[in-house]
């Protein structure tokens, strides 16, 4: 157990308000350790809203330590980026005393709500564990439902989550009845069963001109004393595979003189780490600005780190400035070495790009450059995974002054983008270990994400309500820790019967027109706009492959 020092040492950014005489208290809580969560900038950024609102009394919770708890909080918020840390939520409602289903809750138990990524794009596996979720951006939503509480304060449950589930972007699943056509067959129908609640919920989008930046500074986060900067917001590549792109549109891009370099300037009164984050920095039209800012006399002593950025964007000028701020490396993402797999993914990049990003890297003085890939991509033939191998080499032998690693993941589809009908291909564990066995011996570093682990998020962004009893009787066997692969198959061939089976959550192509487990909820875009996308994505060429054995 860590102690309150982790605490002692923050840099808080704000100034907190005097919570009023009747305040809201709460605890909002992130199901990571301290060092994890703090280094989150969503996490950071909520609560810093609830703390500077005199309507709140907000005390923060994190595994591993927390902030002194109200006796009787009235509302629990979870921030929820990661699929597998809901084992930590389970352990979270257990040591509170708080019963894990929203619907054994009593009026003495605290509403408990989440919001995050994972929720946004898929509550449904925790539906049951919830009492509402937020949809979306927190910027304006966080507001919204405070201040819809405050008006049902003090009636009975029942009447304050059907007060809350009115109000766009908060979505109360107890008032939503999911019928199927048959214990472990398809959705049938997802209807309201109120008529005063919404057939759809739609997730809310913050279009401000001001993003997210720090609001604490530690020595204690994972990023060591870092101030970080959200530059954009979105992606307008729109990689076929990307939830951060689909989720999260549209591209959002504040002012560099208006917003980025003023928060830039407040956070290096305070540290020289600095962080630039976003899906594809380098595509904010003012970026050359900030570089130029940031490469001032007077920041010589900053040390500055970037999110992945687009390969096309590593200029020479990009290097140099990274190498003059203490960086040693930079990271691009390539998806694969074959032209035809990369059209297919909608990345709109080629190989001489490539060449030129790590040409441009060693000639800038980085020591190293970091690729991401992944395998199993629909459409993804053996000769695929050749090009990828060869471009590696042909990388290596260009620049032999630069360390490369090569990360690689298992293709895993997520709601609302247009490959969430795909499934996770059973040879991708086979071709992560080729590609091992093929570049370790010439020098290049392999990162392979687990495949198992793939699976498995797989697994929960695909689930449906049906899938939390997997969840608890995977939990159950793992006391409280993060379940093993063989758990889950074990939970599943003990429920036979009473959901579908792992194979057909993960591994099955499901059909265009079944209801999705999260179809009354809605993304940035419609369903027909997504099977648009995927159609044009099938539409390319084939190419025949050959046996990798």
């Amino acid at each position: 157990m860590l102690t309150q020092s982790n605490f002692q040492s923050e840099k808080i950014l704000f100034d907190r308000a005097t919570s009023n005489s009747d305040a809201i208290p709460m605890v909002f809580a992130f199901p990571n350790t301290y060092t994890v969560g703090i280094t989150s900038l969503g996490y950071q950024v909520v609560w810093a809203n609830l703390a500077t609102r005199p309507e709140v009394e907000v005390s923060r919770w994190f595994t591993d330590t927390h902030e002194p708890l109200p006796r009787a909080p009235e509302l629990l918020g979870f921030s929820f980026s990661w699929e597998l840390d809901y084992v930590n939520i389970l352990n979270a409602l257990t040591s509170l005393g708080i019963p894990i289903n929203a619907s054994d809750r009593t009026a003495e138990h605290p509403l408990v709500f989440g919001g995050g990524p994972v929720l946004t794009a898929n509550p449904e596996p925790f539906a049951d564990w919830f009492d509402f979720v937020l949809l979306g951006d927190g910027e304006e939503l966080l507001g919204k439902m405070l201040t819809a509480y405050q008006t049902v304060r003090k009636a009975n449950r029942q009447e304050q989550l059907l007060y809350l589930a009115q109000v766009a972007g908060i979505y109360v699943p107890r008032f939503y009845q999911v019928t199927y056509q048959a214990s472990d067959g398809a959705i049938a129908a997802i209807q309201p069963i109120d008529s005063q609640v919404p057939a759809t919920v739609e997730k809310q989008t913050y279009r401000g001109n001001t993003l997210s930046s720090s609001t604490v500074v530690t020595d204690k986060a994972a990023w060591e004393s870092i101030y970080m900067v959200e530059v954009v917001r979105s992606c307008p590549e729109m990689c076929r595979f990307c939830l951060a792109s689909y989720l999260t549109l549209p591209f959002r891009t504040p002012s560099a003189t208006d917003s980025l370099i003023p928060a830039i300037e407040r956070g290096l009164k305070v540290t020289n780490r600095l962080g630039l984050l976003g899906a594809s920095i380098t595509q904010h039209p003012e970026f050359d600005i900030l570089l130029d800012f940031i490469a001032r006399p007077q920041y010589d002593s900053v040390r500055l780190s970037l999110a992945s950025v687009r390969t096309n964007t590593l200029s020479l000028k990009l290097a140099q400035t990274l190498t003059s701020r203490d960086s040693r490396s930079v990271t691009i993402a390539v998806e694969s070495g074959s032209e035809r797999l990369r059209q297919i993914i909608n990345k709109k990049l080629h190989n001489d790009e490539i060449y030129e990003a790590a040409a441009n890297a060693q000639a800038g003085g980085l020591s190293a450059l970091k690729l991401y890939g992944m395998v199993g991509v629909p459409e993804e033939c053996d000769r695929d995974i050749e090009q990828t191998i060869e471009m590696l080499k042909a990388l290596k032998k260009l620049t032999p002054k630069l360390r490369i690693s090569f990360g690689c993941s298992t293709f895993v589809p997520k709601a609302h983008t247009p490959w969430q009908w795909m499934p996770v291909s059973t040879s991708a564990d086979k071709k992560l270990k080729y590609l091992q066995k093929q570049l370790a011996p010439k020098g290049i570093e392999f990162r392979p994400e687990g495949y198992k682990d793939s699976v498995i998020q797989a697994l929960i962004s695909r689930g449906d309500r049906r899938l939390q009893l997997v969840l608890r009787l995977a939990y159950a066997y793992s006391a409280g820790e993060v379940p093993s692969d063989g758990m889950y198959k074990r939970a599943f061939k003990e429920l036979r019967g009473q959901l579908p089976s792992l194979d057909w959550y993960v591994h099955q192509t499901w059909e265009s027109d079944r209801i999705l487990p999260w179809q009354h909820l809605q993304g940035a875009l419609p369903v027909s706009t997504l099977l648009k996308h995927l159609a044009s994505s099938l539409e390319v060429k084939s190419e025949s492959g050959f046996d990798l054995n």
